[in-house]
């Protein structure tokens, strides 16, 4: 299986979990595109739908512009793959990702969460969250080939120390799915 088939595989069973379950409930508006009149909102949260990514080649250049840094192409793949408000893997929640409003939700994390003293100005660019304490993030320092960068976790609490958590964008997703699936088995005993 290619890096783009197994990432895609891991987001689908994911977002396919979270509308079975119905998880897929959101507060506030939701883009026409990823709703379905036939699920009328409840106390103001609506149901959502994953879609079809629009995220263009050209759309992840400007916002490589706007990082000063190149993105490992397994993250592109994640970003041209689907739209969706949440995505929860183990402990990681995914950047929301909706249609026409992804790259605000992008600079929300980035530039406007953490301090940018403690984040991208160190080299760390943020994509998910940990947990309620923390964030995973791309280790920009050092050579890293074709921009593949390792995986880092940031601590808001120890801000000055992070962990390096896989290799890669892909080999995170491969870990979280597998803790995922042990987390299941786990509650199914």
């Amino acid at each position: 299986m290619t890096n783009a088939e197994t990432i895609i595989s891991i987001i689908d069973a994911h977002l396919k979990i979270v509308v079975e379950n119905e998880f897929n409930k959101y507060p506030g508006e939701i883009a026409a595109e990823m709703t379905d009149p036939a699920y009328a909102s409840q106390d103001d949260w609506g149901t959502w739908f994953p879609i079809d990514s629009t995220v263009t080649a050209r759309d992840i250049e400007s916002f490589e512009v706007q990082l000063g840094h190149k993105l490992p192409e397994d993250y592109k793949t994640f970003l041209r793959h689907k739209h969706f408000y949440e995505l929860h893997i183990s402990e990681a929640s995914f950047c929301s990702h909706p249609v026409h409003t992804w790259l605000e939700h992008q600079h929300k994390m980035i530039f406007h969460g953490w301090p940018t003293e403690e984040l991208i100005e160190r080299g760390y660019i943020p994509f998910a969250d940990w947990s309620d304490w923390g964030l995973l993030c791309f280790d920009v320092n050092g050579h890293f080939e074709e921009n593949d960068y390792s995986i880092v976790l940031w601590d808001h609490d120890d801000s000055d120390e992070v962990k390096k958590v896989a290799y890669n964008f892909k080999d995170l997703l491969i870990r979280l799915d597998k803790g995922a699936e042990l987390k299941l088995l786990r509650e199914r005993k």
